[in-house]
């Protein structure tokens, strides 16, 4: 990493310093416990009266606020940890940045910190799926990676000695927004699609938020099919190398898929890596993965004997289009993760190539268009089934398109879609919204979903 523009940024001493941390989730957690083993003076605040690791943050000895953040003052602390989930636009936070308060996020604190070479993702979807691909391929390279942030482990829990060979990080709008230190060896931008408005206020700022990952990265990694993401380039050009992932491009020096001995294949500019049908993930959208984590670690100087051994090893990630069953001609999905428009788009359309589909979605829609869904909605879907607080408005915006039902819930959901779906078609969980409406997190939508598909095939 750049460790100077690191230092430039870095305070003088964490010890001895009074360090308020704001939010007590995981991540919280973890910069309370960094900053504490450092020296610090730590006092954490968080919004409710009983957060997670409460109980925790007291085994530590540390000064615990719970309630309302305009209830405290910040004065008299100089630095400020904010978790990922406290908004930027926060009152107090803005009172701490106008009196010149040291306002960071756990992902600036890492980058004052990590003393190996850093692969950065991002994007609007796909960012888990190929974070884990890079952490895998760079493993069986026999490099020592510690992978996290917003995938797993919080970032400043991989900052254990001994330093690893690399680190791999999945980086969220919210993590980035109070980032500028970063600066990986190779950053990704997949994607981008309106997500999390109802937080930045526009798509703009969300893309703002997004391309922070760039500043500082040596090597970057960028979609040529994605208008918003090609046109980042330009934020780099001359200071940075540029990777363009375009899997229907004819360009020889992109990354690519195109046909070799007598197949499709995934290319890495000119060279053949590997059958895309070795892959054991389905769809186009993870083929366009598996492109960008070549890209990644090819800059990271791995093989590709080592990539293709990866990739083809590699059976996805819980909750990300995997295939629950197969029954009586029809095949079932779990996408749970896909808590976004773009998400849901990327999954029609990479899944459904062929006949006609059985869509369940809904949720808490974030402030999201669903119009956008049209395209990939049309002669793709034939019945989307609908649950959850905005069910309503992704009716409103699909319903010319395919048959719509209303169901209360996902196991009336998957009761209604097996007794509706034909031979040859796929029956698709991929929500293009949140979950909280109803769940604690997509997760446990997930499992629900795959218990509720396992009890009815079942019967």
């Amino acid at each position: 990493m750049d460790a100077a523009r690191a230092a430039a940024r870095r305070p003088a001493a964490i010890a001895g310093e009074r360090w308020a941390v704001l939010g007590l989730g995981a991540t919280g957690l973890s910069c309370a416990r960094f900053l504490a083993a450092r020296g610090a003076r730590v006092a954490v605040f968080d919004t409710r009266p009983a957060p997670p690791n409460l109980a925790a943050a007291r085994a530590l000895g540390l000064e615990v606020h719970c309630g309302g953040l305009d209830a405290h003052s910040f004065d008299d602390y100089p630095h400020l940890a904010v978790s990922p989930g406290v908004p930027p636009a926060e009152p107090a936070l803005r009172a701490a940045r106008a009196r010149g308060a040291d306002v960071v996020g756990d992902i600036e604190i890492f980058a004052w910190h990590a003393r190996a070479p850093i692969a950065a993702v991002t994007g609007s979807n796909g960012k888990s799926t190929v974070t884990t691909l890079v952490w895998r391929i760079l493993e069986a390279a026999g490099r020592r990676v510690r992978a996290g942030a917003n995938l797993g482990t919080p970032a400043l829990d991989l900052l254990t000695p001994p330093a690893p060979d690399a680190y791999v990080l999945e980086l969220s709008s919210f993590q980035l927004d109070l980032t500028e230190s970063l600066a990986p060896s190779v950053a990704a931008v997949l994607n981008l699609t309106a997500d999390h408005i109802d937080r930045h206020g526009s798509f703009a700022a969300y893309r703002e938020a997004k391309a922070r990952i760039l500043s500082g990265a040596r090597h970057v990694v960028l979609n040529a099919a994605d208008p918003a993401v090609a046109s980042l380039a330009e934020r780099v050009a001359g200071r940075a190398t540029i990777d363009w992932i375009a899997p229907d491009s004819a360009d020889p020096t992109h990354y690519r898929v195109a046909a070799h001995a007598g197949t499709r294949w995934l290319w890495a500019a000119a060279t053949p890596v590997m059958p895309v049908d070795e892959l054991r993930i389905a769809g186009r959208h993870n083929e366009f993965n598996a492109l960008a984590a070549l890209a990644m670690t090819t800059r990271l100087g791995v093989g590709i004997a080592a990539q293709r051994r990866a990739l083809g090893a590699f059976e996805g990630l819980a909750h990300r289009c995997r295939l629950v069953a197969e029954v009586g001609g029809v095949r079932w999905f779990n996408d749970s993760k896909g808590t976004n428009v773009g998400a849901t788009i990327a999954a029609i359309s990479g899944l459904i190539t062929a006949g006609r589909a059985i869509l369940i979605a809904g949720g808490q829609g974030k402030g999201a268009d669903f119009r956008a869904l049209r395209p990939a909605i049309a002669g793709r879907v034939r019945v989307a089934l609908l649950l959850g607080e905005d069910a309503r408005p992704i009716a409103d915006a699909i319903g010319d398109l395919c048959e719509v039902r209303f169901v209360a819930d996902l196991e009336a959901a998957v009761r209604t879609a097996a007794a509706c779906a034909q031979p040859g078609e796929i029956v698709l969980l991929s929500p293009a919204c949140a979950s909280l409406d109803m769940f604690r997190n997509y997760e446990e939508r997930g499992r629900v979903f795959e218990a509720a598909v396992r009890e009815v095939l079942a019967a």
